[in-house]
């Protein structure tokens, strides 16, 4: 976790292509979080992996079990993350299977309580509702901290009064998201003895 001043904020782009939908709205929530952590006069340490770029390793590391090179970085970069922006286009009325095999690799536990926001692209609206019956429930299962707007971007969207209706969603997006990362800082990890019984009170609760 990052210390008081700065916030680590990865953002994960599961586009195929170069440049990519998924890319652009992955570069547009993290702007918006970037302001959101200004406000608070928290700087952005952000990093941005396009997954594309792993493709083979992923492959490797879903057989043998290990990340290798820049993936295990990549890893490694998630777990210490403060908040994460995850971004996929959807196929098929999911996500894509780039994007899940990602996810499949990461060590158990590494997403416990991070605040994330989901994002995906498609060509058509009608694939919108896959963020909420495909995406978060993966990150539930993950145990991580999705936050409630999610925002998907139709081919539609980009252009016009479309986009200032984009453009309020990511803000709000943005917004949830970086409450979220500074709550989880403010808290700290959970004290699992913090509410234990004093010792005292045992012996008096046995006593006849």
């Amino acid at each position: 976790m990052s210390d008081t001043k700065t916030r680590a904020l990865t953002v994960i782009s599961a586009g195929l292509t170069q440049p990519s939908s998924s890319r652009l709205l992955a570069d547009r929530l993290a702007a918006a979080a970037v302001d959101a952590l200004t406000e608070r006069g928290i700087d952005a340490d952000v990093e941005v992996v396009e997954l594309r770029e792993h493709a083979h390793a992923l492959v490797d590391n879903l057989l043998t079990g290990f990340p290798s090179g820049a993936l295990r970085s990549v890893t490694e970069r998630v777990a210490a993350s403060d908040g994460l922006i995850a971004v996929t286009p959807i196929f098929n009325a999911s996500y894509s299977g780039l994007f899940k095999s990602f996810f499949d690799v990461l060590e158990p536990g590494t997403l416990d309580g991070v605040p994330v926001l989901l994002g995906a692209t498609g060509g058509t609206a009608r694939h919108s509702l896959a963020l909420e019956h495909a995406i978060r429930p993966m990150f539930a299962y993950l145990r991580a901290a999705a936050v409630p707007t999610a925002v998907y971007a139709a081919s539609e969207d980009w252009a016009g009064s479309d986009d200032q209706a984009l453009g309020r969603r990511i803000a709000r997006a943005g917004r949830e998201l970086v409450a979220a990362m500074a709550e989880r800082q403010n808290t700290g990890p959970v004290d699992p003895f913090a509410n234990s019984v004093p010792f005292e009170e045992l012996l008096e609760r046995q006593a006849p």
